[in-house]
C-alpha cells in the first residue's frame, strides 16, 4: 500500500521530545506510534507514549543509562519519567523499516506514526480515516494479524467497547473464525485486556461482542451459562443481561466491576423451580466460590480475589427499617469497614439492574446513613476496639495464653455489639468477674 503522509502539528510533552531528540541525535530514526497517537487524535488522555525506532534494543539501553528503565516486553525498553512512561521499541520489521513496522501492527488506528521533526503524519493504512469513521479494522489481512498474536482478538473487542467504535466486517468475521486461538494466550495477558475492558464506561458492549464472536466461551465460559436463563418476578432480564446491566451501573473500579460481573455467576447451576417459580438457593456463596476459581485461572491477585469474593458472598442484603443497631454493627463486622461501602454500592447496582421498580434501593440509603454513624462514632467492630485487651482478660480471669482468651474477647464483642455503652474497662471487667456465659 502506498504511504500516506499528511501535515501534522503534534503537541508533545517536553520529556517525550527529549527522548526523541536523543535517539535522532545518535543517528537513528524515531517516531511516535500506536495508542498514544490514536488517543491524541481522539482528545483522550495519554498516560504512556510509544516510540518506534531503528535503534537496536541494546543501543537503546546504552543511550538511556541515566534514566530509570526496565524491560518487560520483548525488545521494549520502558523509561520511567515524571508522571508518565515512554516505551521504546525497535522496528518489528526484519528489514528494519518504519513501513514494515506499521504493517505488522494490529489495527489501522494503531498503525500510524508521527514524525515530529518534519511535522508529518505517516498513515499508510488509513488509520485516520478509520478514526473518523469510528471503525476498528485490522491492518492488512485480519487472519494474519490475529495468528501473529491472538491477544489481538480480545484487544479489538476491548478497543471497540472502550472507544465506542464498530468493528469492520472482515475483521469481525476473522475474530469469529479465529476465536479458539485465544486459548494459546497467557492468562496474564488475557487478564490485562479484561481489566481494561472492565474499566470502560460500558463494559457490557465488549462482553456482548465477546459472546457473539465466541471469545467469551473460551475466556469465561461460566459467564456464557447465564445467557437466556430467565429468573423470576423480581427480575425482568436473563441472568446474563442482568449481569451486564449491573456491571455498567457500578463505578469503574476494578474490584467493583469484578464483583458485579461475578455476583450471580452460579445462578444457572443452582436454579430450581419451587411451586412454579425459579429459585436460586445459596447462589451468593456458590458465586463467590466460582468467582475465586475464575480469578485464580486468570491470575488475579489473591488479595483482589478475597475482596471480590467477600462482596459477592454478602451481596444479598435484605435490609429493613426494623433492623436494630446491633444488626447493623454485625453486618459491618462480617464484611469489614473497608468493604461495607462497596457492598452497599454492589447491592444498589444489583437492584437497579433487576429492571423492576424496587423500594429496597431507598432503604439501602438509610442503611448507608446508619453505617456511617457507627463508623463515625467508632463503635466496637472488632476485638481490637474493646476497652479490654487479651492481657487484661488473662489478669482478670487468671488465664494462660491460649484460644480461651480469644473466645472470651469475642463474647465481650458480642455483648458490646448490642450494648455499646458497656465498652469501658469498668463494665467489661465487672462482666468478666461476674462470670456466667462470658467465662471460657
Amino acid at each position: 500500500m502506498a504511504n500516506a503522509s499528511t501535515p501534522l502539528n503534534l503537541s508533545l510533552p517536553p520529556h517525550v521530545r527529549q527522548v526523541l531528540a536523543r535517539l535522532i541525535d545518535a543517528g537513528y530514526e524515531a517516531y511516535i506510534v500506536g495508542g498514544a497517537l490514536r488517543d491524541t487524535f481522539l482528545d483522550r488522555p495519554v498516560p504512556d507514549w510509544d516510540i518506534a525506532t531503528s535503534a537496536p534494543c541494546d543501543r537503546i539501553g546504552e543511550l538511556f543509562r541515566d534514566t530509570k528503565n526496565y524491560h518487560l516486553k520483548h525488545e521494549t525498553v520502558t523509561l520511567v519519567l515524571p508522571h508518565t512512561r515512554v516505551e521504546i521499541t525497535p522496528y518489528r520489521d526484519p528489514a528494519g523499516s518504519l513501513e514494515g513496522d506499521l504493517a505488522r501492527r494490529d489495527f489501522t488506528v494503531n498503525a500510524m506514526a508521527s514524525d515530529p521533526a518534519r511535522q508529518r503524519l505517516i498513515d499508510p493504512w488509513g488509520g485516520l480515516k478509520d478514526l473518523e469513521r469510528r471503525m476498528i479494522r485490522a491492518t492488512g489481512d485480519p487472519d494474519s494479524r490475529f495468528r501473529e498474536d491472538p491477544i489481538r482478538l480480545l484487544r479489538g473487542i476491548r478497543l471497540a467497547a472502550e472507544l465506542g467504535f464498530d468493528i469492520h466486517g472482515r475483521t469481525l468475521a476473522a475474530i469469529k473464525t479465529d476465536a479458539l486461538l485465544i486459548n494459546h494466550v497467557a492468562a496474564e495477558r488475557v487478564r490485562e485486556e479484561l481489566e481494561k475492558l472492565l474499566r470502560c464506561s460500558h463494559p457490557s458492549r465488549g462482553f456482548r461482542l465477546m459472546s457473539r464472536c465466541g471469545i467469551l466461551d473460551q475466556v469465561i465460559p461460566e459467564l456464557s451459562e447465564g445467557i437466556g436463563i430467565m429468573q423470576n418476578d423480581h427480575h425482568r432480564h436473563s441472568v446474563f443481561e442482568h449481569t451486564m446491566k449491573t456491571v455498567d451501573s457500578i463505578a469503574p473500579e476494578l474490584h467493583l466491576r469484578l464483583a458485579a460481573m461475578f455476583h450471580d455467576i452460579a445462578k444457572p447451576r443452582v436454579r430450581k423451580t419451587v411451586r412454579g417459580t425459579w429459585r436460586f438457593f445459596g447462589h451468593a456463596r456458590e458465586s463467590a466460590d466460582l468467582a475465586k476459581g475464575i480469578m485464580a485461572r486468570l491470575r488475579f491477585s489473591r488479595t483482589l480475589m478475597e475482596k471480590v469474593a467477600c462482596l459477592i458472598n454478602n451481596h444479598m442484603i435484605e435490609y429493613s427499617e426494623e433492623w436494630g443497631d446491633g444488626a447493623v454493627r454485625r453486618l459491618i463486622r462480617r464484611v469489614g469497614t473497608e468493604n461495607i461501602g462497596d457492598l452497599i454500592l454492589l447491592r444498589k447496582a444489583d437492584l437497579r439492574a433487576h429492571g423492576v421498580e424496587s423500594v429496597r434501593i431507598c432503604t439501602l440509603e438509610q442503611l448507608e446513613r446508619r453505617v456511617a454513624s457507627v463508623i463515625r462514632e467508632r463503635q466496637a467492630l472488632s476485638p481490637c476496639d474493646l476497652a479490654l485487651n487479651g492481657h487484661d482478660v488473662m489478669d482478670i480471669l487468671e488465664l494462660e495464653p491460649g484460644p480461651a482468651v480469644g473466645r472470651t474477647l469475642q463474647r465481650l464483642l458480642e455483648v458490646v455489639t448490642d450494648n455499646p455503652h458497656l465498652n469501658n474497662q469498668e463494665d467489661l471487667s465487672f462482666l468478666l468477674r461476674k462470670g456466667g456465659p462470658l467465662r471460657p
